[in-house]
């Protein structure tokens, strides 16, 4: 296991991309955490904020290929305020609940934020 410290993604839609079309943005980032989690070079860590959170959450198409990546190392970390507003508290399913002070630890001690 292998885990790239350099670089942090970050999910702020519940989905990849910025098409209306919701299965398509979840069928995207279902691929793309598929391919990651086989992948021998991992990220950081994955941060979730505004709707992106909602991807960490109950029901959420994409929680096993989370559970996996978080399994092999990768800190999950969900926007806390955001899950509040959301009123999705008691649904987090998967990763860790922080503060923008996490998040903000997290982009700022990497090399590279991806914005998916």
């Amino acid at each position: 296991m292998s885990t790239d410290r350099a670089t942090v993604f970050i999910f702020n839609s519940d989905g990849m991309g910025r098409t209306q079309d919701q299965g398509l943005r979840e069928l995207l980032a279902g691929k793309f955490l598929q391919i990651l989690v086989e992948a021998d070079s991992l990220p950081k860590a994955i941060c979730f904020y505004t709707d992106g959170v909602r991807l960490a959450c109950e029901g959420s198409p994409i929680l096993g290929e989370l559970e996996k990546l978080e399994a092999r190392g990768v800190h999950l970390v969900l926007c806390n305020t955001c899950l509040n507003r959301l009123g999705l508290d008691d649904s987090v399913r998967v990763g860790i609940v922080g503060g923008m002070p996490d998040i903000i630890t997290a982009m700022t001690t990497a090399d590279r934020v991806i914005t998916l």
